[in-house]
């Protein structure tokens, strides 16, 4: 069975599927365009973070490349090489500072970067080959060329945007510096004569270069074609491709680095205009589509509040009405319907007004006129059992007082008879019907109990406690189990001993009906700090727990007679004496596996014992003394 919820807490899970939809809705359109729009300012970033470090940082080790092939033929002093790779050590370390900034924006940026910085690693490694002339200038050339692809992979990485027209220009410019980076390998490479090999490199690069370019201007948009056109049809570069085929041809043409120089120059000064207008273009489209997307996530976040206000109004007014008539039951069951009863047992009138609930729901008002009824219903058959129950208790009243009056006109004649019997089986056989009267006198009792009236049978004057439990005990059929301890002298006041005998005969009884026949029962008897206690012990098998705190519940508090529980009617009048001389009654588990009654007789039903009677001294001789 699921935990129970308040009709609030019920109407809010009503309410919040749809809400929550409506938050969720709202949360994804507004994730959506928010999110285009920052990847597009986040174009520029990555181009300040990233891009535009990598790009200084391959201008760096593109010129290395250069002076260290330039190196190799001995034609650059040392002092040149160092120079410049302290130049690409302060690019390459500007580049790790800024790159660490945006490296953890997503998992394929952070792999690429830890690439490049892998790459970068070996740069001290190449530069020790050069130095001790392990390295050629084929090997040279690729070692630093895989150190500047892994940065043109940096770029075509960081390149990707949402808005597809800004993508296609930034991949373009992106292989039109590679191409300039195949241009530069040119340059290392033919610096002189060059071997087979590396007539083979070159003219594989020269193949790249030319198809990227001619691949690319196609693809460009008129504002960045014009310039590389304007690079492409100049003398220069017509004069350089005369040169590359004459170097693929075998032969070794003048000019060459000065050549190459100003058009590799010419076109990294191309290339970053074009990344620089590319990363302007990026920033208004972007702000128009955060715009977009604000206005639209506040469209949405109005509708969202406005629809929570309105839930929540009709809600709060439908718990209200709800919580209402709630009261309105609660009030019924647990204070008008008792009140009801209570008179009803004291045979008062009654009347109970209408249950009223203010609502403006047709079923509310409908459970509050169906309350009504029940009410009207609960409170009639309330006044039938209390009828029932007021005829049942004149009906065991009349049977016990008509059994009382026989039995005790049955108990003069055995005694009268038990005087003059001479015979002592016939005597015998005197006691036990005697002893049987008294059982039955103790049921008829037991009925006016029952009936709510209070048995005739009392002393005037006080009983020792002992004989108390003595005459409880002659009132049970296994009277020869039970054994009664010497107790204190003490004293009960006269008009609560038949109720106490009584009370304590129905434990006794219950003792020796629920343990095995060859077992005692045990009563003892001592004082305590508030009365005298009594304690019947039997050993049999004994209760559960909760069986125990059951009927020490109903011994505390006598519920109402129930005629079809009949098993327990000993209990009940224990609970009924219990209650009208204020005496405790508690039951518990016993050491010898039964169970013990414990009864606490308040101390203001307790006496001190008789004091004895003086013994009168024999009366002294006068002495008479005489005048002289």
């Amino acid at each position: 069975m699921g935990r129970s919820r308040t009709i609030r807490m019920k109407i809010i899970g009503l309410l919040l599927v749809p809400l929550t939809s409506m938050v969720v809705l709202w949360g994804v359109i507004t994730a959506v365009t928010a999110t285009e729009g920052l990847e597009l300012r986040e174009y520029k970033t990555l181009w300040t973070n990233l891009r535009l470090p990598a790009y200084k940082l391959i201008s760096e080790i593109q010129r290395e490349r250069l002076v260290s092939a330039k190196h190799l033929r001995r034609t650059a002093a040392t002092s040149a090489v160092a120079a410049q790779r302290t130049r690409t050590d302060t690019a390459r370390d500007e580049f790790r500072q800024l790159s660490g900034n945006s490296k953890d924006r997503s998992e394929e940026i952070r792999t690429q970067v830890d690439a490049v910085y892998t790459q970068l690693d070996r740069l001290d490694a190449i530069r020790g080959e050069i130095d001790t002339g392990l390295s050629d200038r084929l090997h040279t050339v690729e070692a630093y060329g895989a150190i500047i692809d892994t940065l043109f992979g940096l770029h075509r990485r960081v390149a990707l945007i949402d808005d597809l027209p800004i993508y296609e220009q930034s991949r373009v410019v992106i292989d039109l510096g590679y191409a300039k980076e195949l241009l530069s390998r040119e340059q290392a490479i033919a610096l002189g004569p060059v071997t087979a090999a590396e007539r083979r490199l070159f003219t594989q690069i020269v193949g790249n270069r030319r198809f990227l370019i001619d691949q690319s201007l196609g693809e460009l948009d008129p504002v960045l074609r014009d310039t590389n056109v304007m690079l492409i049809s100049s003398p220069a570069y017509q004069r350089m491709r005369m040169m590359e085929d004459q170097i693929i041809g075998g032969a070794t043409p003048r000019g060459w680095l000065s050549t190459t120089e100003a058009l590799a120059k010419s076109f990294n000064e191309a290339q970053m205009r074009a990344g620089t207008m590319l990363n302007a273009r990026a920033e208004p489209v972007a702000d128009e589509v955060l715009n977009r997307a604000l206005m639209l996530a506040g469209m949405c976040l109005g509708l969202v509040v406005v629809s929570i206000a309105f839930s929540l109004r009709m809600g709060t007014r439908l718990s209200k009405e709800l919580g209402a008539l709630r009261l309105a039951a609660l009030e019924v069951a647990q204070e008008r319907l008792p009140h009801v009863v209570a008179k009803l047992r004291k045979g008062e009138k009654v009347e109970m007004p209408e249950l009223s609930v203010a609502s403006t729901t047709v079923e509310i008002d409908d459970v509050g006129q169906a309350f009504s009824t029940v009410q009207q219903t609960a409170v009639e058959a309330a006044v039938g059992q209390a009828q029932l129950s007021e005829g049942v208790g004149h009906v065991f009243r009349n049977l016990a007082r008509r059994s009382q009056t026989l039995l005790h006109r049955q108990r003069i004649q055995l005694e009268d008879m038990q005087h003059r019997a001479t015979d002592p089986d016939a005597l015998d056989d005197l006691f036990k019907l005697d002893h049987l009267t008294t059982r039955m006198r103790r049921h008829a009792e037991g009925l006016i109990i029952l009936s709510g009236a209070t048995p005739g049978r009392g002393w005037s004057r006080p009983v020792p406690l002992l004989d108390v439990a003595r005459g409880a005990a002659a009132e049970v059929e296994d009277y020869q189990r039970v054994t009664v301890e010497p107790m204190p002298g003490k004293r009960l006041a006269g008009p609560v001993v038949g109720d106490v005998i009584h009370l304590i005969a129905e434990l006794i009884e219950n003792a020796t009906v629920y343990s095995p026949a060859h077992t005692p029962v045990i009563v003892r008897g001592e004082t305590a700090a508030r009365g005298f206690v009594f304690e019947v012990e039997d050993r049999g098998l004994g209760m559960s727990a909760e069986e125990l705190a059951d009927l020490n519940e109903r011994l505390a508090s006598p519920p109402e007679f129930d005629l079809a529980d009949s098993d327990r009617l000993g209990l009940f009048v224990v609970s009924r004496l219990a209650a009208r001389h204020d005496i405790r009654v508690t039951l518990r588990g016993s050491p010898y596996g039964g169970t013990t009654a414990i009864v606490l007789i308040p101390e203001e039903h307790v006496a001190e014992p008789e004091a004895p009677a003086p013994v009168q001294e024999p009366a002294r001789p006068m002495r008479v003394v005489r005048s002289e």
